[in-house]
Parts: C-alpha cells; sequence; structure tokens
C-alpha cells in the first residue's frame, strides 16, 4: 500500500506493515524514527516519555472548487480520548480517510508515530465470510489458537524426547507458555464471549452466519473485531448508529478503560460526553482543538460566538461612526476638513472587515405549532398485544398519555418500541387491546424510514402536492427555512442523503399544525447542530409528544416521562434520561450470589451482608449523582447571576439614566438582592465541593 501526491509538501508514512484479516477494516503503520519523530515535534516531553501518536499539520483538501479542508491541524497524544465534530459536509469523513491512508491530501502532512498501529472502523461494513458470529471474532484471536497448538505439540513431543532433546524442548515449551500467558492467552475465549455480548449479541446468535446479517449487525461484527484487536490508535465512525443503549453504555466503559488513544466521529453528544477529553471542531475547512468533553466545548463554543459577534457589531458600529464623521467633515467644503476625511477614509480602507459570524442556527430555525388544542386526554392504551407467530413483542401494555406532556419510548432493538408507533399510526394492527385518541386529538407522524415522503418527487413537489393551498414562494420559504435553496428545491427525495430526507420531514410536520407529535428515531442521520433546533422547537412545542429514541442526550432535553419498553412490558420514569438513570440503577436487582472470597481470618461475607454493601454503594452513587446534578445547576446559576450583574453596571453607566432617580433605586435594589442571592449560592457551592 502506499499514498502519493503531486504536491512536494504532503508526505505519508512511506511504509505500511499490514496485519489484517482479509478486510479493510485495520491499517497498521510504521513511520519515522525517533530522531525524525522528535525534529516533526512529536515528543512533548524528553524521549522515552510519552509522544504524540498523530499529527496532522496544514492539511489541505479540495474537490474541485469546493475546499473541505483548509490548512487543518492538530494531533491527538497516546491514550488520549479525542472527538471530531462538525456539521454534516464540513469534512469530517474527508480528514478519517486522509488519516487510514484512503484518501490522498492536497498538501500537508499527516504523521502517525514509529511502530504505532491504526484501527478504523468506517459506518458501512460489508463483511463476505462463511464463518459464524462467533468464528469471526475468533479469528482475530488465531495467532493465540496457533500458539496454543504449538504448546499442546510441545507437550506432547515431551514426553518422548530425552537429554538434549528434552532440555530444548522445555526451553521452547517455557517460552511459548510465557508468551501466551502475557498474551493473555487463558482468557481469549471469554474475551471474545465479552465482546460479542456487550454488543447486544445473544447466545443463539453466535451460531449464526455473518452472511445472513443485516448492514447494522456486520458493523457491530467488524467493531467488535476491531476492539479485539487492540491497535494503539481506533478511528470509529458513528459506532453508536446500530447499538441500543444497553450496548453503547458498554461500549463507553470498554473505551474509556481502552489502553489506547481513540478518535470518534460521532452525532452522540451523550457518548461524547462520557468519553472525549478533546474536542477537534471542523468548521469552515478549518480545524480547532477544545479540551474537555462535548459539553464543555458547547459552552466554550458559545462564548466564542458570542464574542464574535460582539466583535463584528462593534467593528460595524465604528465603521458607520467614521462614515458619518467623513461625510460631516466633506460637508464643511473646507480644505483642512477634506483633507482630514480623505486621511479618515485611508485608514477606513486599510481596516480588515470582519465577516459577520453565520450559524447553521440561524439559517434553519422552525416552531411547531398545534392548530387547534386537543382535549386534556390525548392518549389511551389498554392491554395492547402484538407478535409475529412465536415472537411476543408486548403483551397487556396499558398506559395513558396526557395534553402536553413529552413521552419517550426506549428499549433494546428489537423490543417493539417502532410496531407501538406504527400501531398507533394504523400502519400495523394489534393483535389484541385497545387504543383510543382524545378530543380534537391531530396526529403528526415522523417516521425513521421516511416512508411519509415519495421518492420519485420533488422536494417543491412534495410540499405542494401535501399543502396545495401553498403559494410557490410559501414553499420556496419553508424549504429554504431547512436549508434547500435555489436548485435545491427540485431535487428528487431519492437522491437525497439520510439527514436531507429528515430536513424534509421537519418540514412537513412543521407544516401539518398537528397537537400530537409521534416520532420514530427523529434525529437518526441529523447532525448536532440540527439536532439542537429540533430540541429548541421541542421545547417549545404546545402540544403534546411521543418519540422513540436512543439518543440519550436529546431524550435528556425533551422528555418529562420516559417508558421503558422491557421483557414485554412498560416501565414508567417521570423525568429526563437522567433521572431514568438514577431510579433504574437503584431498582436494578440484587446479586444472585455472593462473589467468591479469599480464605482469610475472617467468615466469609454471607449473600446478605453483600447485598447490603451493594445497595449502600448504590445509595452513595446515587447521592453523588445528586450532588454533582446539583453543583452544575448552581453554577449555571452562579452564571446566569454574574451576567445579570454586568447588565445592570451597564445600565447604571448609560448616561440615559443618570437622571432618573427612579431607574436608579430600581437597580440599585436589584442589585443588592442579587448580591445576597450570589452570597447563598456560593455557600452552597462550597459546601457541596467539600
Amino acid at each position: 500500500m502506499s499514498c502519493s501526491t503531486s504536491n512536494p509538501h504532503f508526505s505519508f508514512p512511506p511504509k505500511f506493515s499490514i496485519i489484517s484479516w482479509n478486510s479493510d477494516l485495520y491499517f497498521p503503520f510504521a513511520t519515522y524514527n525517533r530522531e525524525a519523530l522528535s525534529d516533526n515535534l512529536f515528543y512533548k516531553k524528553a524521549i522515552g516519555e510519552w509522544i504524540m501518536i498523530l499529527s496532522c499539520q496544514n492539511v489541505w483538501k479540495a474537490f474541485g472548487e469546493n475546499e473541505i479542508l483548509k490548512n487543518a491541524s492538530f494531533h491527538i497524544e497516546d491514550y488520549e480520548k479525542a472527538a471530531i465534530v462538525g456539521i454534516n459536509g464540513a469534512g469530517k469523513s474527508t480528514l478519517i480517510k486522509i488519516i487510514v491512508g484512503e484518501l490522498g491530501a492536497d498538501q500537508g502532512i499527516v504523521t502517525i508515530a514509529k511502530d504505532k498501529t491504526l484501527g478504523y472502523l468506517a459506518q458501512h461494513q460489508d463483511l463476505k465470510t462463511d464463518r459464524t458470529i462467533y468464528e469471526e471474532l475468533l479469528s482475530v484471536k488465531q495467532y493465540l489458537i496457533d500458539l496454543e497448538e504449538r504448546i499442546r505439540t510441545t507437550e506432547h513431543s515431551m514426553k518422548q524426547a530425552e537429554g538434549q532433546a528434552l532440555e530444548e524442548l522445555m526451553e521452547q515449551y517455557t517460552r511459548f507458555t510465557h508468551q501466551f500467558e502475557q498474551e493473555n492467552g487463558y482468557a481469549y475465549k471469554s474475551e471474545v464471549t465479552g465482546v460479542l455480548k456487550g454488543l447486544g449479541f445473544l447466545d443463539e446468535d453466535f451460531s449464526k452466519s455473518v452472511a445472513t446479517l443485516s448492514g447494522g449487525q456486520k458493523t457491530r461484527i467488524a467493531l467488535g473485531k476491531l476492539l479485539l484487536q487492540q491497535p494503539d490508535l481506533i478511528i470509529l465512525d458513528e459506532p453508536t448508529n446500530h447499538l441500543d443503549m444497553a450496548s453503547i453504555s458498554w461500549l463507553e466503559t470498554y473505551l474509556l478503560n481502552y489502553k489506547g488513544a481513540v478518535i470518534l466521529v460521532s452525532h452522540d453528544r451523550y457518548f461524547l460526553d462520557k468519553i472525549a477529553g478533546k474536542i477537534i471542531e471542523i468548521e469552515n475547512g478549518n480545524a480547532a482543538s477544545f479540551s474537555g468533553n462535548y459539553s464543555d466545548y458547547a459552552k466554550k463554543k458559545e462564548v466564542l460566538r458570542i464574542a464574535e459577534m460582539r466583535a463584528y457589531l462593534n467593528q460595524q458600529k465604528e465603521i458607520r461612526h467614521q462614515e458619518e464623521v467623513i461625510e460631516k467633515l466633506k460637508s464643511f467644503n473646507r480644505e483642512k476638513s477634506i483633507k482630514r476625511a480623505e486621511s479618515r477614509e485611508k485608514m477606513l480602507s486599510k481596516i480588515e472587515v470582519l465577516d459577520k459570524p453565520v450559524t447553521v442556527k440561524d439559517d434553519m430555525n422552525f416552531t411547531l405549532t398545534p392548530r387547534i388544542i386537543s382535549g386534556n386526554d390525548v392518549l389511551q392504551i389498554n392491554e395492547l398485544a402484538k407478535a409475529y407467530g412465536t415472537l411476543s413483542l408486548f403483551s397487556n401494555v396499558s398506559f395513558e398519555i396526557k395534553r402536553g406532556e413529552h413521552v419517550a419510548i426506549i428499549g433494546k432493538n428489537g423490543t417493539g418500541k417502532t410496531t407501538l408507533l406504527k400501531i398507533l399510526n394504523q400502519v400495523e394492527t394489534q393483535d389484541a387491546g385497545t387504543i383510543r385518541l382524545g378530543s380534537n386529538v391531530e396526529i403528526g407522524y415522523y417516521d425513521q424510514e421516511h416512508h411519509v415522503l415519495h421518492e420519485d418527487k420533488t422536494l417543491f413537489d412534495e410540499i405542494s402536492d401535501t399543502y396545495p393551498s401553498m403559494t410557490n414562494t410559501e414553499i420556496r420559504n419553508t424549504l429554504a427555512a431547512f436549508l434547500f435553496t435555489k436548485e435545491d428545491v427540485f431535487k428528487r427525495i431519492k437522491d437525497l442523503s439520510g439527514g436531507e430526507k429528515g430536513r424534509v420531514s421537519l418540514a412537513k410536520l412543521m407544516l401539518s399544525n398537528a397537537n400530537f407529535l409521534i416520532l420514530d428515531e427523529p434525529t437518526n442521520h441529523l447532525d448536532i447542530t440540527s439536532k439542537e433546533i429540533l430540541e429548541n422547537a421541542l421545547n417549545h412545542y404546545e402540544g403534546t409528544l411521543l418519540y422513540v429514541s436512543h439518543d440519550r442526550y436529546f431524550i435528556n432535553k425533551t422528555a418529562s416521562r420516559i417508558l421503558d419498553l422491557e421483557d414485554g412490558n412498560f416501565k414508567n420514569y417521570i423525568g429526563n434520561y437522567d433521572y431514568y438513570l438514577e431510579k433504574h440503577e437503584e431498582a436494578a436487582p440484587p446479586l444472585t450470589s455472593a462473589p467468591s472470597v479469599l480464605k482469610t481470618d475472617k467468615a466469609p461475607e454471607t449473600i446478605s451482608d453483600t447485598k447490603a454493601d451493594w445497595q449502600e454503594q448504590k445509595k452513595l452513587q446515587a447521592e453523588k449523582r445528586k450532588r454533582e446534578n446539583r453543583i452544575q445547576k448552581i453554577e449555571e446559576e452562579i452564571e446566569a447571576v454574574e451576567a445579570r450583574q454586568s447588565q445592570l453596571e451597564a445600565d447604571l453607566a448609560d448616561p440615559s439614566n443618570g437622571t432618573n432617580v427612579a431607574k436608579l433605586q430600581e437597580i440599585s435594589k436589584e442589585q443588592e438582592a442579587l448580591s445576597l442571592k450570589l452570597a447563598g449560592l456560593m455557600e452552597e457551592w462550597e459546601k457541596l465541593l467539600e
């Protein structure tokens, strides 16, 4: 394998050492010697301590006239966990393909540390093999299987050898067994089983042929193989797309404890919050690094955005002021005034004018407004049941939803969540039970497979045929609100990406004026910015909301109630995802048996002792989580109070308030109240930290 480019400034690891299992999943690279690494600033400390495992310097990439990456630079240190974020089309996948060697850069340097291995999981996998699921993952450990066979062969030979030959065989046996132990050979089968179960495969799935699996299941197989291979640097592109919540939680724990570096490309903000210690943002072709997880990045980004907007507005204000002064000087029509005006014009022409900061949030914005208000009782379900042959999804399910509730349905893959929504929308029929809608209830349905869209229609026709009373201008304005402008409106639905289809479905949902929204995985294929826009719209929605989602961050932001579909029945939680997680952990079943105990002088713990310790531990964890949540809320309140104090100080300094005694008294009174509130918050904050 090689990488070349016509640009002399671009270099890529000149030597590749391929270790693979007949797939393109894994790319170990060997690059420069230690001196070269030192010259390329790979060592952040003295040689012999720790190194940067990956360096991207001034990477450029364009497709025709469209510049995707412009002078992008960042680095990843050994053992670091980082995430690459950006809107759809920002260049995240392009950057990843350049790093792994699937795509050449126009210029720049991408270097991977000497003797370090790299593993890459693309979004889509097409594994072609006749093996079973278990055999496919076990193939990663083939070198251990071979070593184990050599150990057995050596043991057999030792029984028949004597003298010098026996000594040589014993030395060989010692070497083999030491290597086997070093490679954790005695646990490789349980390691394979643990990864399979962690990724959501059941015991009965192990014997299934890989060839019969869906695309999502094959991606999980590829992910499992990559984790078992344990490269020094793992690059994962949307690894949570085909995982349920339990599997995502398992993967979070695995990656947090992974003894290597990790780069994630993901729209799952909860996942990024758990794992990432660095965020690399791709925006307008540039790469910027932020320390901390996604939430830390979002806060810092908002501060930067406000600062950029303030700088832009201040500069525009100054430009207008100078232009007014110039105009005034010219109006005097005197030689000195004209010269002064010309001098100011020269100074003004030399100013580097700042571009107005623009984000997708500014361009894409929408509201969901019910046409009429429904009755208080929106939905009532009694003893609902659904099965496919011998497979029972759920039975005797009963619950009700009131007006204004935002209800999220969660559960493992295959439990029947989407089927329930299809039953509510009369796409499927139930086997038993009743469904009753309340008075004046109008349903708006968002289908994750976008069956509400017509593949052969253009975007314009999709809207105009559904809402014939709309004018051409109204249709174009609606589509523009969802980032479809000019000739984009004449694209056919079948030619759109998953994210673009999602935006069209959202546009139709907005126009429906429904008062009961039923959404199936509404955040699938949406980038993070689009998710935040949708969250904002749903949080201001005055109707009723029922949705299925695996996006825990989205659930946390929008749900006021959670229905957990488990073992064919719903469990009700009044709160968001964090609340559900807390209560779900508290309600987890106790240990069924006591853990093994080492022989000591003390009597072994009884099962009840172990259960009590476990319950006490869970209680402490719950208290800790509550304390951390309160600390975060207090910090947010402190920020708000300090921001208000700054505003009041500005009001005091405003000359227009100088003679308004009543206004000044009002400001002073509020300042006093805020000072007392701030003191109380700070005191509580300090106590919680202690």
